[in-house]
């Protein structure tokens, strides 16, 4: 059974007569009379009475309603596929770390879904180094992290770029520095990134380049939670650039540069290479990589 032969079976419904169908279908008689006869013998029933005038039996009724239906779906369908095309609709499932999204994607995603309300968005968040594990997997659609590491198996798209500084709390001894030097750091107590996120992996770099031994007083998985133990002077940390903008402007933060951190790192977009990408992500995906890098890095 093919679509086709159900809208035949519909046309003869209406017009009584296979000639009139064949016209109207731009099909000759014995091709319509060939799918009537193709959907009998699959169906191994009569559907029309073939005797003047041309009528639909009690079996063919019930069919021609069954695919009356059918129809109606698949008009659907090719409506909906149309409308995606004019208005792109569906479900996205970020992963990012959550600095990145309680600082950077709430400006990118007040824009997107005024633009595009029928897109749905969840985020997840999650350390750094999880973020391009994640998407290869298909936990989660699209990523936005830091582009330290080299897969095969995703696509990026750099966006900004971000830095490492050294935060202390206000109250903290050295918070009226405005400079050190990377050497100073082994003499303080430091609150630390996981190991497994890619900033303390790249903090550890510097340390083993400079042969420094960090004092570590605390581990933690996100440096949204680094920075309240900072504000509460428990210790000093590196973290995002970015992500200490609020905190700086508010006071509950003290910045100090340190030359050998100043290094930029990028931060991207990433999916899984070779996955079909619906029309919001499409489109998700167009307007984010389409954005200017102040779009992301400017203070509210």
């Amino acid at each position: 059974m093919n679509i086709s032969q159900l809208e035949t079976l519909l046309t003869i419904s209406k017009t009584m007569s296979f000639r009139k169908a064949g016209e109207l279908l731009n099909l000759t008689q014995p091709a319509v009379s060939a799918q009537v006869k193709s959907l009998e013998d699959e169906f191994k029933t009569v559907l029309i009475d073939r005797n003047q005038p041309v009528t639909l039996t009690d079996r063919g009724q019930v069919f021609l309603d069954h695919a009356s239906r059918i129809l109606s779906i698949v008009e659907e369908l090719k409506q909906k596929l149309s409308d995606l095309n004019e208005t792109p609709q569906g479900h996205i499932t970020l992963g990012t770390t959550s600095s990145i999204a309680i600082q950077i994607l709430p400006r990118v995603l007040s824009y997107f879904q005024n633009q595009f309300p029928l897109i749905k968005t969840t985020i997840h968040s999650m350390p750094s180094s999880q973020v391009m594990a994640s998407v290869e997997n298909g936990s989660v659609d699209i990523g936005i992290t830091y582009l330290s590491e080299r897969n095969p198996n995703v696509e990026t798209s750099v966006l900004y770029y971000d830095t490492y500084d050294l935060v202390v709390s206000p109250e903290h001894p050295l918070s009226g520095l405005k400079h050190m030097p990377v050497e100073a750091l082994k003499d303080i107590p430091m609150i630390m990134l996981s190991p497994d996120t890619l900033g303390r992996r790249f903090l550890d770099k510097i340390f083993r380049k400079f042969n420094i031994e960090p004092n570590i007083v605390m581990e933690l998985s996100s440096s949204e939670e680094v920075k309240r133990m900072v504000e509460i002077n428990l210790g000093a940390a590196v973290v995002s650039k970015l992500s200490i903008d609020n905190e700086v402007r508010l006071g509950t933060l003290k910045r100090i540069i340190v030359n050998e951190l100043d290094m930029s790192h990028p931060v991207g977009v990433v999916f899984k290479s070779g996955r079909y990408l619906n029309s919001a992500m499409q489109q998700f995906l167009s307007d984010l990589k389409g954005m200017p890098e102040d779009q992301f890095i400017s203070s509210e």
